[in-house]
């Protein structure tokens, strides 16, 4: 029988870390990297595990990539405090999955916003890889970080049930923090800015969820949602064309792009 971790990065979490601990009680090892967290946090992850590392934060991938160093298990879950392990996804990967020839697993995503399970807007089933054997992946990305992995890949059934942005002022605070990583991701990946993706793409992204993946059926969560994630959008490249403008200067700022 294989063995499996849990693998988790929190700061500041401690209203979160105990419901999420407990979804994954079960796995052999919990392997948990904290960036010197001011809070609870570690105190109450020590009553579940003693792999608890602390690392100054730089980003989501290298922060993952150290915890994923801790791990021995030959199987790693991937979860974060705001999210739970359901019942069933706890089912199916220690009856079905851990002896699986497949090296890794995409698991869907219940996303709750402001209480309420999001099932339009493209945010349900929201397939993530998630698990996958220790020595087989790795992450890449600053911001919503992949993990690049070689060999077959399967969808599971049994969910991650995920609990973000319980507040407006919550997604607003997480907006202003992921743009900064996401644009600088851009820039170090040679993305030029362009006017017409500051323009465009937060109406897309608003027609998209609002209209083309149904959100009008969740009524004011998904126009609200939708809108919101048209912001977070439009803040994206608006920080991208600060990088290049101001910070290294290397467009004029009323002529740039295509």
């Amino acid at each position: 029988m294989s063995s499996i971790a849990a693998l988790i990065i929190t700061q500041n979490e401690e209203e979160n870390i105990r419901e999420c601990l407990e979804s994954i009680n079960w796995c052999d090892e919990i392997v948990l990297v904290d960036s010197y967290s001011e809070d609870q946090t570690v105190a109450i992850s020590r009553e579940y595990t003693e792999k608890i590392y602390l690392r100054k934060f730089d980003d989501f991938a290298a922060q993952r990539n150290y915890a994923l160093e801790k791990v021995e298990s030959d199987w790693v879950l991937v979860i974060d405090a705001d999210e739970r392990v359901s019942g069933e996804l706890k089912i199916e990967i220690m009856n079905e999955i851990m002896d699986s020839e497949h090296v890794g697993y995409k698991i869907p995503f219940k996303n709750y916003f402001l209480g309420k399970w999001i099932k339009q807007c493209g945010w349900y089933p929201d397939y993530h890889l998630r698990l996958f054997k220790t020595r087989k992946g790795i992450f890449k990305n600053k911001v919503h970080e992949k993990i690049k992995i070689n060999g077959k890949i399967k969808k599971a059934s049994g969910a991650i049930e995920h609990y973000t942005y319980k507040s407006i002022t919550s997604f607003i605070n997480k907006t202003n923090y992921y743009t900064s990583l996401a644009a600088e991701d851009f820039y170090l990946q040679r993305e030029k800015f362009r006017k017409l993706d500051l323009m465009i793409n937060p109406l897309w992204r608003f027609i998209s969820m609002f209209f083309l993946r149904n959100g009008f059926k969740e009524g004011i969560h998904g126009f609200i949602l939708s809108l919101m994630y048209s912001y977070y959008v439009f803040i994206k490249y608006a920080k991208l064309w600060e990088i290049y403008v101001v910070d290294k200067g290397l467009m004029d700022g009323d002529n740039f792009g295509n």
